[in-house]
């Protein structure tokens, strides 16, 4: 068996994992970011799985300064502070190293790559194949017969292994040896090393192609000609320095012992510690296996287990996992959950005859307080059936009653219960407590009192957190719950159902449910207060619980015929953009197969001879590497219409009717109230946000949704650039708000404005940039992005952006402002108070600090309409049930309201949704909202 020996690059992989993430980073619960020691680990396991080496190594630079520091002050000096989360990831991911077995290589002195080079020579040495993992470019000097780069995936692509062949075309060179030349002459602005100023790589190549070495390079620049020559002899010194500086040392103090290196099997229990602390569930079960548990996971969260739906979005649902058995899982120090059912002392009544029944609801008509929960069939709350629910009024006390599976019974015994349910001076606390109250309307129960929902509670605390129950309890009790997985199994085909458990357990599991919650409710309550978030809490996020569940028990009608003749309709057009494709490429293939196609775009039609591959080894055949072909052959569009209209028609057109509930014949959308960190609604089954509007053909889709008979029509209610007109409010800016003020078109106001035109002289170009200016302002648009967006030269989106802030200086102010409070306080609100904590504002590192700034200045905004929007909505609902009104408001989508309007009330309610939409919340500029009718969504919108 051949000798393989991967050494690898910590810090160079470490920084590519962490920025790979960085728009989307990973967190813990407890908001902690994992980017680099998540995507280091996954680089290593996915090496280690592909390549399996022999032996393997990892190397790290010390802090201490090396040879280069002596010979160059400045050297790295220009390089910018490692992000703090990066930085705190370091220690975890030795412990990760360290649990593979694998032995890390530092010394003082010397940097990774002097240690990898001076290792990789000498296991070659001794008839090994050795693989520098490393996405730098310096490393192509050390390559040599049985020494390789084995550049890791990057962007969808496959990983590069380059030899001398492949780093001697790169660089145009004819030894590995010039690399050294080459970085001496261009320099390299990562490590600070100068070069010869105005030498660029191009420029080196060209002057190695000629005289071959840096020093042939000097000692001719008398025959090199004009200002490059005189460059060459001014920057001699430079490029002498620069090139020693490039220089991989391969006589680093350290020897290779292959004993040491050998690959040998992981440290289970030291991994199954980390992994629980960083909370990898899915990467732990692929090094440990399926028993491995950790607490949060990389499911979200809210007392009910996480599926998908077929818009491949995550759904809430009840899962929870043995915290007895994850105890060391918890992050924050000094927390841990030691307590559980077994160990803690609790009190859990089975209350299952009318007797038993009737002195339980005694009970809890006497208290302020009731905790409560169910047990049903199924994560559908529209489809569920009851199989018994929990009460709690004391900590370490609670009932479970549980209830007969025929439909009748169960009705009997929720209505001994009706009067509990229907106290108006109780509050009723909940985990999730959507859901539950979906599932009594279907059995007729609606509760009556106030609704507080520790999910809800603990998202205003802490936005970013995970949130199931049972992480809380482990978190903020040090108590782990009963898994569920104890009782029905785990999730898949073979899992049973709550029906078939044994009594004695499902009470056990359902009391303690309904006990928890009322213990994380005293605990979130002072939290909240400290947070001062109260106003959120109690004025928008829980009463807009029972808002939700009103509109989830509706659903929507929709029109199978309409999405049956669209389909057929689309599938005609993907048939004639297929033929069509077919026809410019002179072959038939599959064109749904990337890799056919990848074969037919670049080997066929040759239309990029740098094309490049995925990680499969297939060509990238993206929407993006497809946008930059548009130009070059007709062919690229028909590919792209064959790829929207099919993704259209299976996404959406034929999804859409397999989510209509046998129930109802309607479909039920679910609302995530817990997840946006802005503040803002999100759905799945189907996820209304994500259905197409930019596109007519997308649009059609919206045709679908249709009113509940004919004696009903759609209403849509859709605000008016809100966001414009909050941050109008929030900046107090003069010009915007007397825009606003004057009912002008902000718009066209604001290309009158920055053209320096009458309003009556702005063309359709100018309001068309004006308005990318308006939207792209706020959310740190720079003149780069906006000329690529407008197509316009750089110089004039930078004269568009300079004389938009010269007009609304107000908003400028707003921006530098946000930035500095929260730097000072870290965090930003809304105007009622919504907190977003923004631990990197202050970070030493520009590109982590920029993404926490941008946030400063743009979740306010995004944060209020959200709020604004949730105002009204609960507005609306009190309004339309004073009213008894037979409308009702289904869909919230964005900054769109959509109703079922009763063809009677639509001109009593047009008024009153308008007043409800406008005065949610005094903003000090007017708001607007727009009002359509029609036979369906689009038409209404």
């Amino acid at each position: 068996m051949s000798k393989k020996l991967f050494l690898l690059d910590a810090m160079a992989l470490i920084y590519r994992a962490y920025y790979a993430l960085i728009r989307n980073p990973r967190l813990t619960s407890k908001g902690r970011n994992t980017n680099a020691q998540f995507g280091f680990t996954t680089t290593l396991l996915d090496l280690l799985n592909k390549e399996k080496p022999t032996h393997i190594a990892v190397a790290f630079d010390t802090h201490a300064p090396t040879e280069r520091h002596t010979d160059f002050e400045d050297y790295k000096a220009n390089r910018e502070e490692a992000p703090e989360d990066l930085i705190a990831a370091l220690p975890d991911i030795k412990r990760i190293i360290n649990g593979f077995n694998i032995p890390v290589l530092e010394l003082d002195g010397y940097e990774a790559d002097d240690i990898i080079g001076t290792v990789a020579w000498q296991a070659a040495a001794q008839g090994y194949t050795v693989y520098m993992v490393t996405p730098d470019k310096d490393y192509g000097q050390l390559v040599k017969d049985n020494v390789f780069i084995w550049k890791p995936p990057a962007l969808g692509n496959k990983e590069e292994i380059l030899g001398p062949k492949e780093v001697c075309e790169r660089w145009q060179i004819k030894d590995v040896h010039q690399v050294i030349d080459i970085l001496g002459l261009m320099g390299d602005s990562v490590d600070n090393i100068p070069g010869i100023p105005g030498v660029g790589e191009k420029t080196a190549m060209k002057l190695l192609a000629e005289w071959g070495s840096l020093e042939n390079v000097l000692a001719n620049a008398d025959k090199i000609s004009g200002k490059m020559g005189e460059k060459i002899k001014a920057g001699a010194e430079s490029a002498i320095l620069s090139k020693k500086l490039a220089t991989i040392i391969t006589n680093v103090p350290v020897s290779f012992h292959e004993e040491d290196f050998c690959c040998t099997e992981v440290n289970k229990e030291q991994l199954t510690e980390i992994f629980s602390e960083l909370e990898f569930k899915t990467l732990g079960k692929r090094i440990l296996g399926d028993t491995f548990s950790a607490i949060g996971g990389e499911a979200a969260a809210s007392g009910k287990p996480v599926q998908q739906d077929l818009f491949g979005n995550a759904v809430e649902t009840s899962t929870a996992e043995n915290l007895a058995q994850q105890a060391e899982a918890l992050e924050p120090a000094g927390l841990v959950a030691d307590r559980n059912i077994e160990n803690t002392p609790h009190t859990y009544y089975l209350a299952s005859t009318p007797e038993e029944h009737a002195a339980v609801v005694a009970t809890l008509m006497t208290v302020p307080e009731i905790s409560f929960d169910t047990e049903t069939t199924g994560t559908d709350a529209n489809a569920a059936d009851i199989v018994g629910m929990s009460f709690s009024i004391q900590p370490g006390e609670g009932w479970y009653i549980p209830m007969p599976a025929n439909r009748e019974g169960a009705i009997e015994i929720l209505e001994r219960f009706r009067p509990v349910f229907e106290r108006e001076d109780a509050l009723f606390i909940g985990q999730n407590a959507k859901y539950d109250l979906i599932v009594l309307k279907w059995y007729g129960i609606e509760v009556k009192g106030t609704i507080f929902d520790t999910m809800l509670a603990h998202y205003l605390i802490e936005p970013e957190g995970r949130r199931s129950m049972d992480l809380l309890s482990a978190q903020y009790l040090q108590y782990a719950p009963v898994s569920i997985e104890t009782l029905i199994g785990k999730k898949g085909k073979g899992q049973g159902s709550m029906r078939d458990v044994e009594l004695e357990k499902i009470k056990e599991y359902a009391a303690e449910d309904a006990d928890i919650t009322l213990q994380l409710k005293s605990k979130f309550v002072p939290l909240v207060t400290e947070r001062k978030v109260e106003d959120v809490l109690y004025r928008i996020e829980n009463p807009l619980v029972k808002v939700l569940t009103d509109m989830e028990y509706e659903g929507i009608a929709i029109d199978t015929q309409a999405l049956a003749d669209y389909s057929r309709s689309l599938e005609s057009e993907i048939k004639i953009a297929e033929e069509s494709v077919y026809q410019q490429a002179g072959v038939r293939f599959n064109l749904a197969s990337p890799k056919q196609l990848g074969e037919v775009l670049f080997e066929k039609l040759q239309l990029d001879p740098k094309a490049k591959k995925t990680r499969t080894g297939q060509y990238a055949t993206g929407e993006d590497v497809l946008a930059k072909l548009s130009a070059k052959h007709p062919i690229v569009e028909n590919i792209l219409v064959f790829r929207e209209l099919s993704k259209l028609k299976s996404t959406y057109v034929d999804a859409l009717p397999l989510m209509i509930n046998p129930r109802t014949n309607r479909v039920h959308t679910s609302y995530n109230q817990a997840v946006a960190v802005t503040g803002r609604l999100s759905s799945n089954n189907p996820n209304l946000q994500n259905i197409p509007i930019r596109t007519e053909r997308g649009r059609e889709v919206r045709k679908a949704f249709v009113p509940r008979n004919e004696e009903y029509t759609l209403l849509s209610a859709d605000y008016s650039q809100i966001e414009l007109r909050i941050i109008a409010a929030i900046s107090q800016d003069e010009n915007m708000t007397a825009a606003f003020t004057s009912g002008l078109d902000i718009h066209t106001a604001t290309a009158a404005k920055v053209y320096g035109v009458d309003l009556s002289d702005v063309t359709s170009d100018m309001r068309r940039n004006a308005k990318s200016v308006n939207f792209g302002i706020i959310y740190g648009q720079s003149a780069f992005g906006l000329s690529e967006n407008l197509g316009i030269p750089r110089s004039e989106a930078k004269s568009l952006i300079d004389n938009y802030f010269a007009q609304y200086p107000g908003i400028k102010a707003y921006m530098e402002n946000q930035v500095k409070s929260a730097q000072k306080n870290g965090y930003v609100q809304t105007m009622m108070g919504r907190k977003r904590w923004l631990k990197d504002i202050n970070s030493s590192n520009a590109v982590v600090r920029g993404f926490a700034e941008r946030n400063a200045i743009n979740m306010p905004i995004q944060g209020t309409a959200a709020d604004l929007i949730k105002l009204a909505m609960i507005s609306l609902h009190k309004t339309f049930r004073e009213h008894n009104f037979r409308s009702r408001m289904l869909l919230q989508v964005h900054d769109e309201l959509v109703f079922d309007a009763h063809l009677d009330e639509v001109e009593i309610i047009k008024p009153l949704i308008l007043e409800g939409m406008r005065n949610a919340m005094p903003l000090g500029v007017p708001v607007e909202a727009e009002l359509g009718t029609g036979k369906n969504w689009l038409e209404a919108h």
